[in-house]
């Protein structure tokens, strides 16, 4: 299976993002996807940055995909979205049902559906299939044989599952990390530099429970599919989504490369990925169809 590096979630210093990036050129990983998907506040790379730094790791042999926002809520984040749905350099993953409008007036093919799209059946992907979309990420609350099951294969498209990283839960008009130091949004400060994989939330018993990533909440813990392998192959998925946490994401993706492009077994990964310093516990309840938070097995 190959593997993807999806969009980068949080708010890097520009100089750790591009030696991060400049890491991956040499990785091996086949796909990256670019782009702020969070929030546009996020200003250190500008569209012609995102568009430069997509022709390097192009020219370094990876496959490039530019991502949209996910929650779209100003003129200005439209006319970002048109910017990437319109250019003609690398195809797009949707991150909203507008930039799959924009896509359609604009007749850009293929498009990849992100994650955060409403897809839950086969007739919903088949539509999006007729689209142009030629690549499905499906909803990480989705259990692997529910993703056999709306797009068996050979299906009408490519499935790309989540594979590691926090889970991401919900998008908001609000932003929560301003809210958490007692800051308006449009003057936030941009405190969501200091959480190089989000502030973490915990329960009233001071269990790690979520993680705030301005207006994005994911889960604290990291889903982990390494030991999925079967699983995986089953279910007919052809590639697998790695997010970039903030820790020893570069043994990451030597382990799952060891195991599903080496054989290596998936259960001694696992343990040696336990071992290193993530920024959460390792669980995957949602892909075995049991609550998302069980400890990967």
């Amino acid at each position: 299976m190959e593997l993807t590096v999806g969009p980068l979630l949080y708010w890097w210093p520009r100089a750790a993002t591009l030696d991060f990036y400049a890491q991956l050129a040499d990785a091996p990983v086949q796909g990256i996807v670019l782009g702020e998907l969070v929030c546009s506040r996020r200003n250190d790379f500008k569209f012609d940055d995102w568009l430069a730094l997509a022709r390097e790791l192009r020219a370094a042999g990876k496959e490039v995909r530019l991502a949209t926002m996910a929650l779209v809520m100003s003129e200005a984040e439209l006319r970002g979205l048109r910017r990437v749905c319109e250019q003609d350099e690398f195809p797009v993953e949707a991150g909203d049902i507008g930039a799959l409008q924009v896509l359609a007036r604009a007749g850009r093919r293929p498009f990849t559906l992100g994650p955060h799209l409403n897809i839950y059946n086969a007739e919903a992907l088949q539509e999006h299939a007729r689209f142009g979309a030629d690549r499905w990420v499906p909803p990480v609350e989705l259990s692997l044989d529910a993703v056999t099951r709306i797009n068996p294969e050979p299906g009408p498209v490519a499935t790309e599952v989540w594979a590691f990283g926090r889970l991401p839960l919900a998008f908001s008009a609000r932003c929560f990390t301003a809210r958490h130091h007692r800051l308006q949004k449009d003057d936030c400060q941009f405190r969501c530099r200091d959480d190089a994989d989000g502030l973490l939330l915990k329960s009233g018993e001071g269990a790690a429970f979520l993680a705030l990533n301005g207006i994005q909440t994911q889960s604290a813990a990291l889903q982990c599919l390494i030991a999925q392998r079967p699983a995986l192959q089953a279910a007919g998925v052809g590639r697998l989504r790695l997010s970039p946490c903030g820790s020893a994401f570069s043994e990451v993706i030597e382990l799952f490369d060891a195991v599903f492009s080496h054989d290596r077994d998936g259960q001694d990964a696992l343990a040696e990925l336990r071992r290193l310093p993530l920024p959460g516990p390792l669980v995957d309840g949602f892909a075995r169809r049991l609550p998302g938070l069980v400890e990967a097995a």
